[in-house]
């Protein structure tokens, strides 16, 4: 799987991360750990980005957060889940179609490797 130069950047990141924490940590662990690699990196992101749905010219809040938005390009979806489905996919793709953006990982931190629960969609 080949992999753009800031996704594989962050890629990178991930598995430090993986390799410090392993698998089987709630969700919540894993992005605190990521941002501060991210920082000691100096890729510029943000956590947390609110996500309005656009309906009929309306920006409403129906509360949807991306979990990082990567230097404004690459939308980061993190999960600690026994395997990833298709509704994971579908999140990620909404993620991607209501922000813009055309490139996103999704990942999955409960695998043994983190290769195992690594997957880039392209809107």
């Amino acid at each position: 799987m080949e992999f753009d130069p800031v996704s594989n950047r962050v890629i990178g990141l991930m598995l430090e991360v993986h390799r410090e924490l392993g698998p089987g940590l709630l969700e919540s662990a894993y992005p605190s750990c990521l941002a501060y690699e991210l920082k000691a990196a100096n890729i510029p992101f943000e956590s947390e980005v609110p996500l309005p749905v656009r309906y009929k010219g309306l920006a409403l809040d129906c509360a949807y957060r991306m979990d990082f938005v990567i230097e404004k390009s690459l939308v980061l979806e993190l999960k600690s889940v026994d395997a990833l489905l298709p509704i994971h996919d579908a999140q990620l793709l909404t993620y991607l179609r209501l922000s813009g953006l055309k490139i996103g990982l999704l990942v999955n931190f409960n695998v043994p490797l983190l290769r195992q629960g690594l997957k880039r969609l392209v809107l």
